[in-house]
């Protein structure tokens, strides 16, 4: 029996790269032998952002949720689900991307934006690929019960997250976001 990372946080280990993993911090939705499904919580889409709010009438922050299909937009909800197009994350929390529901609920105020996390995208990985990247230390894998999924975790989350784990952690916490300039 494998090890489920469901329900669990990744924080991305400082490299070089610059890709959108760097300092990101992925929510993870669903891992099984199949392969796992994940959200960047970090990083928001300013562009995507603005149009989506010029769209609706109002502010919506647009999440980068990962490199995989960012023509799908996926919604991290915090309450009860209006139907059953989900997928329950815990108790609080659940994914849909049934976007007209979402927006007919904020629309008519059954829902409220603050309860709501857009993304743009998804982190998908292969059968074992995920369990590969960890033994190769690109990712630590942490349990955090009291995160607010629908905060806008912006920039400092990731920085907040390694100074909690301390030790080698403060380290890369403080460092450079560019570490080759180290």
């Amino acid at each position: 029996m494998m090890n489920s990372y469901k329900g669990k946080i990744l924080i991305s280990t400082p490299d070089v790269s610059g890709d959108i993993f760097s300092r990101s911090v992925v929510l993870m939705v669903d891992h099984s032998e199949n392969g796992a499904f994940g959200l960047i919580l970090n990083k928001k889409n300013e562009d995507v952002s603005r149009g989506v709010a010029q769209l609706l009438g109002f502010d919506v922050d647009v999440y980068e949720g990962g490199p995989v299909e960012n023509d799908k937009t996926f919604f991290i909800v915090k309450g009860e689900a209006a139907n059953d197009f989900h997928l329950k994350i815990n108790e609080n929390y659940y994914l849909t991307e049934d976007t007209e529901t979402v927006i007919e609920q904020l629309l008519n105020h059954t829902l409220d934006v603050n309860d709501v996390k857009v993304f743009s995208g998804y982190s998908g990985w292969a059968a074992l690929q995920l369990e590969g990247e960890i033994q190769r230390k690109y990712w630590t894998v942490v349990d955090i019960y009291d995160l607010d999924y629908t905060l806008s975790n912006d920039h400092n989350l990731w920085k907040k997250i390694m100074q909690n784990l301390g030790g080698e952690f403060l380290i890369w916490a403080n460092a450079p976001q560019n570490i080759s300039l180290n």
